[in-house]
């Protein structure tokens, strides 16, 4: 593995400066911390599978992408003993990813280098996969082939500009076609991004299914309720689910000159080295509850809080949580879910899996939350997460899913759903059809519409 090593006098040249060009700067120290937490991430969690050089992943995964803005003027380091990234530019102070085993890596907050809990070994509960049948295991997973499905995955693969790395069409159950680009495979845990709300959504669902919480509860958000004045009391679970909450919590996207900006509050819990779930719940309300539909990572977080202290109020493990009441339930042995520094699961990105899990988790709802004969999610849980939030006039988001209502997926069922995370990271369930397609791989922007075509082709394909 390569590693950048500067000089002293380097070093000296990219000491920290003052305050106040630090604050001037906040914009290219930003992006040399999600810049190391992409490279750590890249070499330790991506890697265990697919392996590449620090070099490779800056020019596969970040340099060519304007969302991450990567400067010619930063330099790296690699510190294979203390599994560290820590990336300096010019006057910023230099920002530090840390490797934590099963928990993934860690933007560490300016300046530290110490967590404020400790990681744990998150094992999995589950036998061999490769002697145990499919969906549990990886034995006797695939259907006969069929010449139309992988007609589709040529054409997917051939749009070289969109960078897809993993496709998988399950359909009747079984695998009804899968592709990997060269060094790519069925366990590589990929960046899935944004969909990770969607296991955010099962969580909730989990312990809704426990009796510890129903959706139309207010937030159990205790800053919430010390006064009967405040507004963010009438915030339901569905609101949250609904990202409907009417939080104060701007999202001025990854392109334009507000992006790596604090006012930036949706943004900054990938670049910030922040306790995401604090910076969720404390922020003030902006407009009443389900009056409004707004894509506001607050949302999710507040959730996670939730489903944080409701494990930890039955004395479970919060860090084994996902693995043992949800991936365990359904074979998946390959998701990494990353923490803060605070250790507070950021799934509203930085969330990894691999394509054959994706897939499992997709089958999940297809089958309304039951895993052969037990069920893992409440038996209205589907109907829920597929109805589209009243606030939203498009149709075109549930809870913590993404609808196809409004017939905004041109050749795809409208009873699709679709988890979906940023530069194309696509989990679609189309109960229509049994059938779920995922898609993995960095895309620039516009892969809506590619995804929309792959899954039409593999329909017009796949027997009804």
């Amino acid at each position: 593995m390569k590693t950048l090593l500067t000089t002293l006098a380097l070093v000296g040249a990219l000491a920290p400066a003052p305050a106040a060009a630090q604050d001037a700067n906040y914009g290219l120290e930003s992006r040399a911390a999600i810049g190391a937490h992409h490279i750590c991430s890249g070499l330790w969690v991506v890697g265990r599978v697919t392996r590449r050089t620090a070099d490779e992943i800056i020019a596969q995964d970040i340099a060519p992408f304007r969302d991450f803005s990567w400067d010619k003027s930063f330099a790296y380091t690699v510190d294979d003993a203390k599994k560290t990234v820590t990336v300096r530019g010019p006057g910023i102070p230099a920002r530090m990813a840390r490797f934590n085993g099963d928990q993934g890596c860690t933007i560490m907050p300016r300046g530290k280098t110490e967590l404020h809990y400790q990681p744990i070994a998150v094992s999995r509960n589950l036998p061999d996969a490769a002697t145990t049948a499919w969906p549990m295991g990886d034995m006797n997973a695939t259907a006969p082939p069929n010449a139309g499905v992988e007609a589709a995955l040529d054409w997917g693969f051939a749009q070289k500009e969109h960078n897809t790395r993993a496709i998988v069409v399950v359909h009747h159950g079984k695998i009804a076609g899968e592709r990997y680009a060269p060094g790519w495979t069925k366990d590589t845990p990929q960046i899935s991004w944004s969909a990770g709300k969607s296991i955010t959504a099962a969580l909730v669902g989990i312990i809704v299914q426990r009796g510890q919480v129903k959706v139309d509860d207010y937030a159990p958000i205790k800053e919430w309720h010390q006064s009967k004045e405040d507004p963010r009391g009438q915030i339901r679970v569905r609101d949250l689910l609904r990202m409907s909450s009417g939080l104060d919590f701007a999202n001025l996207g990854l392109n334009g000159p507000d992006s790596f900006t604090k006012d930036n509050k949706h943004m900054r819990i990938y670049f910030d080295g922040l306790n995401v779930f604090e910076h969720a719940v404390n922020q003030p309300q902006e407009i009443a509850p389900n009056t409004r539909y707004r894509y506001r990572n607050s949302d999710p977080l507040t959730l996670g809080r939730i489903v944080k202290e409701a494990v930890e109020a039955r004395g479970e493990n919060y860090l084994l949580f996902p693995q043992r009441a949800l991936f365990d339930k359904i074979g998946a042995r390959n998701f990494v879910l990353e923490t803060d520094a605070w250790g507070n699961f950021i799934m509203t990105g930085f969330d990894y899996g691999a394509a054959r899990d994706w897939a499992r988790f997709g089958m999940l709802h297809l089958q309304d939350g039951l895993w052969q004969g037990q069920r893992i999610l409440p038996d209205d849980w589907l109907e829920f997460i597929s109805t589209p939030a009243p606030a939203d006039t498009n149709k075109g988001y549930g809870g913590l899913w993404w609808l196809n209502r409004g017939g905004q997926w041109k050749g795809v069922p409208e009873d699709a759903i679709r988890a979906s995370g940023h530069m194309g990271q696509y989990t679609m369930v189309i109960p229509s059809r049994d059938a779920v397609v995922v898609r993995l791989g960095p895309s620039p922007r516009g892969s809506d519409g590619y995804f929309s075509e792959i899954v039409s082709r593999v329909l017009t394909a796949l027997p009804r």
